[in-house]
């Protein structure tokens, strides 16, 4: 296997390969290009026009898809996996990852679309590196741009894998993207209705890609994720990869979308949720419930009909969201 498959262990290793370019017997070349990211580039002839951007590691402690990017890595140098797409691997954060930590300072996921600019620090440093690869890597005109950037939560979910699909204004969602995260595992889509300062949001925002943040289960230390079921995602993955895959149902069967109602954001330290510490994400909401309460007797007081509850988190720093109010959808309005 040649040495660049092993970009997890440099990474955790804090190291720089000795021979940043490599080429696989079938003339894919493997290029290294920052701690943490390196670009998979097949042979002319057998491209098919796909970019395709493979984040995770953005949170530290999130270990499952940081070791499916990992097994692929090593398949693609083994000579195993054979790519027709340009692909992207990034392991977001490193310094988090080597600390088993979901951040050092920062959320390195509340970063992007210019709010690094905002900030100091070491991870906003390497948000601003994330766009600046990201960016680099979707510059060739006339491709497919493709990217998931992949999770897991800090609770257990009611719908353990989901995906949330970004907004920009004048731009539809994809039903064919839909259709092809229901046949890689997702149970459920958020479709989000405003801007967003997650990778995913910067990728389909400003460089024009489809572009998913992929939840995946629960967050396990490294090698205890034997309960996670990634194969269908990993199929669909190597399928995308080298060109194999399959077109998908759009009819979208079994596949549960939602909205977003609103955003809990936390204003001051008095911030306080109504609900257990172990709530689970997709938990169901009873109309007039108190949700939430704040500083001056603000309260958040449940509205809407079928509502539910994910990323519940009293603990961010104040201004940040807390947790979002989401109800279903339906698949009008698709592209």
């Amino acid at each position: 296997m040649l040495a660049l498959g092993k970009l997890l262990e440099l990474t955790l290793a804090g190291r720089e390969p000795a021979e940043k370019t490599q080429l696989t017997v079938e003339g894919v070349r493997m290029r290294w290009l920052a701690e943490g990211a390196l670009e998979v580039r097949p042979p002319q002839a057998r491209d098919n026009g796909t970019d395709l951007l493979l984040s995770a590691g953005i949170h530290g402690n999130e270990t499952a898809p940081i070791e499916l990017l990992d097994e692929l890595i090593r398949s693609i140098a083994r000579g195993d996996l054979k790519p027709r797409a340009r692909i992207l691997f990034l392991f977001g954060n490193p310094a988090a990852m080597r600390l088993g930590a979901r951040y050092v300072e920062q959320d390195v996921n509340r970063l992007f679309n210019g709010r690094h600019e905002q900030s100091g620090g070491a991870e906003a440093l390497r948000a601003c590196e994330l766009e600046r690869l990201a960016a680099s890597f979707f510059s060739l005109p006339n491709r497919y741009r493709l990217h998931y950037d992949l999770h897991t939560a800090i609770r257990g979910s009611k719908i353990e894998q989901f995906a949330l699909y970004p907004w920009k204004e004048g731009r539809q969602h994809s039903r064919f993207e839909l259709a092809r995260l229901r046949a890689a595992g997702m149970r459920a889509v958020l479709l989000q209705n405003k801007p967003s300062i997650v990778f995913s949001a910067y990728t389909y925002e400003q460089l024009g890609a489809e572009a998913f943040t992929l939840e995946l289960g629960k967050a396990r230390p490294f090698g205890q994720n034997q309960h996670v079921n990634l194969a269908p995602l990993r199929l669909r993955l190597e399928q995308i990869i080298d060109g194999s895959e399959p077109e998908p149902d759009e009819r979208l069967e079994g596949l549960q979308l939602f909205s977003v109602a609103r955003e809990v954001i936390k204003r001051s330290d008095a911030f306080t949720f109504n609900l257990a510490d172990d709530v689970e994400n997709f938990s169901e909401l009873e109309k007039g419930y108190v949700l939430a309460e704040d500083v001056s007797d603000s309260r958040w007081v449940v509205k809407e009909e079928g509502a539910r509850i994910i990323f519940p988190n009293p603990k961010v720093k104040n201004g940040l969201r807390a947790g979002i109010v989401i109800v279903p959808a339906d698949a009008d309005g698709l592209g």
